[in-house]
């Protein structure tokens, strides 16, 4: 996987998702870059065990819903975790 930078701000590199390359330009660092791509490797990887025969688009959707629903998840119990906090102070 390829890595350099574009500006001061920007950094390209190429990661492996699902068997295929994707290059990938992001003001996040390389390694951050990296992470996100191996979670969403990850996951279509657990989905495709459980759904052998859906093709790679219908994959990739099943993907990002799951990978939204997640994070919707997490942002609601932040956002509960907040307001009692602010409660409490």
């Amino acid at each position: 996987m390829g890595a350099y930078t574009l500006s001061e701000h920007k950094t390209r590199t190429t990661v492996d998702i699902y068997g295929q390359q994707y290059s990938i330009v992001g003001t996040e660092s390389i390694s951050h870059i990296r992470l996100v791509a191996s979670i969403v490797d990850e996951k279509m990887r657990e989905i495709n065990g459980k759904n052998s025969n859906l093709d790679i688009s219908k994959l990739a959707v099943l993907t990002a819903v799951n990978v939204v629903h997640d994070y919707i998840k997490l942002k609601d119990e932040y956002d509960m975790l907040e307001k009692e906090l602010k409660k409490k102070g």
